[in-house]
């Protein structure tokens, strides 16, 4: 049977890994935190160089094939 001084001992160690484990997920909620925001700016960077991209393609002018070509095989006598 444990002791009232071990039971002491390992309510002691209880409460101190309690406070690490508590240190450690505020730690953690701090990066979690830090990757949101990191992952917010790249997606909303990544949605105006779309626009950007989709406002250059905007500006191509139409394809038109190239002189003597039909389009098919008929040129190889397929």
């Amino acid at each position: 049977m444990a002791t009232l001084q071990d039971l002491a001992e390992r309510v002691d160690r209880l409460v101190l890994r309690h406070q690490e484990l508590q240190r450690t997920s505020a730690l953690i909620e701090q990066q979690l935190a830090a990757v949101t925001a990191e992952r917010d700016s790249l997606r909303s960077r990544l949605a105006a160089a779309r626009s950007r991209i989709d406002a250059l393609i905007e500006r191509l002018p139409p394809e038109t094939p190239p002189k003597g070509s039909t389009g098919g095989n008929a040129e190889r006598g397929a």
